[in-house]
């Protein structure tokens, strides 16, 4: 049999799937990340640790195969700044000045004043990031490192973002994704062919020097995603991944966008295939929220429109939300009622499944034919590390209202649904706004962990008012990067048809009509109180006046 190896470098671990040729994940493997936080705002990686967390994945999935069944491998990661020097090894990217801590990581937000320059110029490639650059992208970390560490922009000769990194360190080619370059590096790509750096723009942004060499720092050799890199694996690399020499390697992908390829595809018996009327969300820490189009349509606060960043020919558009797991970790692991209930877990229950337990029976000793009618008190404005759409400010806080002096597991229950809730109030956000700029939206696609969670799927499905499909093979993002390598192997004669051989099949979930109203107002509030945070902010900015 012929397998496939997807490999996903995420936030917080390295996982590779051995995947068959239908897109069925045969093992799977995982190893945690170091993660270093030397300053706040700053989130930094090693690059060196992720390559042997990425070998020691890959070992484990093949471990029981013969190599020459694997055909090929694709990777993807998370949309990370990576330093390298003359001879491959690392720069320091640290205000420690640590040589291993290479890594932006894209959740570091130290480049704010760098960000507020760039917009400040209002350049046209702004267009192309809903009107704003967000200090998540890698142009304000390029600034941020040229003007705070000199040193380490002058020894770093190869600047990566972090899935073409993998490719590098797999292949030796220095070549570069068009999704990685588009979407977070402010590279100009387009149907007619013209694609380049715009000189001009990196000249106002005083990062000129990056011409230089034929712009080898950042790169010059550009792949759509999914073709063939170089003569595939080098030899050092096969022996470190325990594949053969020569095995195909796939452009890669940023970690959201595999997850968006490996689920755009999945079918379900009555609903629509056309790819153009998905949303598709990929859950993590963050949420990514993908939709692809025939016509290019410039969306405020919406990341795009990026030709080819996904599906080869179609415009990409990207809304998203800077925290979503990682906000709901954050109320559960910040509330007093959390260790008494993590004592009296059995087994394998997760804390949210508990929680939703719990709702469950607060719903029915209140006699409420719903469990969102729990929260009609209860309101949060979710954006804790600021909003990425479609307000694109990073300088938004989070908000709560109707908190008492209740710290017990029910008022812990509330506040995780109000959180939901609120989460799927900021994807209507994203949804109305993409649909206003010409977007049509009949179906959503939901990966990744909150996937896996029918509390937080049924309140999309009830917020939206739409189906949500779920796909049976739980691992949309490692299924995206598989997919990379079987269009690398040749397996497929169009990257059309690796999706929809290998996107599998989903579950679905359908909205319920008697909580509409009941969200519609919720919803209203949810928008008032962001209006509500911009007052206070002009109130607490208006000069003070000494008595």
């Amino acid at each position: 049999m012929d397998y496939f190896v997807g490999v996903d470098v995420g936030t917080g671990s390295a996982r590779a799937a051995l995947v068959s040729s239908k897109g069925k994940i045969v093992k799977l493997a995982t190893c945690p990340l170091e993660i270093f936080h030397p300053a706040p705002n700053f989130y930094e990686q090693s690059s060196d640790n992720i390559w042997s967390a990425v070998c020691h994945v890959v070992k484990s999935v093949v471990a029981d195969i013969s190599a020459d069944s694997v055909k090929g491998i694709g990777f993807d990661a998370t949309c990370s700044l990576v330093a390298i020097d003359k001879t491959g090894s690392p720069v320091t990217v640290s205000p420690t000045g640590a040589d291993k801590q290479n890594v932006i990581l894209w959740m570091d937000h130290r480049a704010h004043k760098e960000t507020d320059l760039i917009n400040e110029l209002d350049h046209e490639m702004l267009q192309y990031v809903g009107g704003k650059i967000s200090l998540e992208m890698q142009t304000p970390k390029m600034l941020w490192l040229k003007m705070n560490l000199p040193s380490s922009w002058n020894r770093a000769t190869l600047l990566f973002d972090l899935p073409d990194f993998l490719t590098w360190k797999a292949t030796g080619s220095e070549s570069r994704s068009l999704c990685s370059l588009v979407c977070k590096w402010n590279y100009n790509a387009g149907p007619d062919g013209n694609n380049r750096w715009n000189d001009e723009f990196f000249e106002e942004i005083c990062l000129e020097d990056l011409k230089k060499d034929n712009w080898r720092k950042i790169g010059n050799d550009v792949r759509t995603p999914g073709d063939p890199v170089n003569q595939g694996l080098s030899a050092k690399a096969a022996s470190e991944l325990g594949l053969l020499k020569g095995t195909p390697v796939g452009t890669s992908l940023i970690d959201a966008h595999a997850g968006g390829l490996g689920m755009i595809g999945c079918s379900v018996p009555g609903v629509s295939n056309n790819l153009q009327r998905r949303l598709a969300l990929i859950c993590g820490t963050s949420t990514c929220h993908m939709i692809v189009n025939e016509k290019k349509l410039f969306v405020s606060g919406v990341w795009g429109p990026y030709f080819s960043a996904m599906v080869p020919g179609l415009w990409l558009s990207e809304g998203g939300q800077s925290a979503t797991g990682k906000l709901l970790d954050h109320i559960i692991d910040t509330h007093p009622a959390t260790p008494g209930i993590l004592k009296s877990l059995s087994g394998n229950k997760h804390i949210q499944q508990y929680l939703s337990e719990l709702l469950q029976t607060m719903t029915e000793e209140n006699g409420l034919e719903n469990v969102s009618y729990l929260t009609k008190d209860i309101h949060v404005w979710p954006d804790f590390h600021g909003n990425r759409s479609p307000l694109a400010d990073p300088t938004l806080k989070g908000m709560i209202s109707g908190l008492s002096l209740t710290v017990d597991q029910e008022n812990l229950a509330l506040l995780y649904l109000a959180t939901v809730q609120a989460l799927t109030y900021g994807t209507k956000h994203i949804l109305e706004t993409l649909e206003a700029a010409g977007h049509r939206i009949e179906t959503l696609l939901v990966c990744g962990g909150l996937s896996q969670n029918p509390l937080f799927i049924q309140i999309q499905a009830d917020v939206l008012h739409l189906p949500v499909l779920c796909p049976t093979e739980k691992e949309s993002v490692l299924i995206g990067a598989a997919i990379l390598g079987s269009y690398a192997a040749g397996k497929f004669n169009t990257m059309y048809d690796a999706v929809q051989t290998m996107g599998g099949t989903a579950n679905i979930v359908k909205p319920k009509s008697d909580c509409y109203d009941y969200h519609m107002k919720k919803y209203r509030v949810f928008r008032k109180m962001v209006k509500d945070q911009e007052e206070y902010r002009e109130i607490m900015n208006e000069k003070f006046q000494t008595i």
